[in-house]
């Protein structure tokens, strides 16, 4: 199912360029922008990427545990509540939703830490004359 032209050049428009390469297995550590009267400070919300859905409105499932019980959130790419995401570790999952981590609990939970290779900004080269 394709857009409309113009409702395409509007979500390129407000597509964010600054959101990582997120895959479910992933701890992340979301900063959350939150506002509370006329204050506005960030909360950090690190957890386990469970599910991840792409297309224009793309989003990801991030789940935590928080004093014994699973505290689950749903964070739109686009958001301009997530303030930066960092990828804290990468695991080696084998499904694209990880939703049987909500039955288990402490060490059987635990995933298979893997090294990927974090895609850094390259520094122009300087040429010498």
């Amino acid at each position: 199912m394709s857009q409309h032209p113009i409702m395409e050049k509007l979500a390129a428009k407000l597509q964010r360029k600054d959101i990582p390469e997120l895959s479910p297995g992933d701890t992340v550590r979301v900063q959350v922008r939150i506002k509370e009267g006329d204050k506005e400070r960030t909360q950090a919300f690190e957890g386990t990427v469970i599910s991840r859905s792409s297309g224009p409105t793309g989003s990801f499932t991030v789940r935590k545990m928080s004093f014994g019980t699973g505290v689950e959130r749903i964070f739109p790419f686009n958001s301009k509540v997530i303030d930066k995401i960092e990828v804290v570790r990468s695991n080696q999952v084998r499904r694209a939703k990880l939703f049987y981590l909500r039955g288990l609990r402490g060490k059987a939970a635990r995933l298979r830490e893997v090294e990927r290779p974090t895609v850094a900004a390259v520094a122009p080269a300087t040429v010498e004359q």
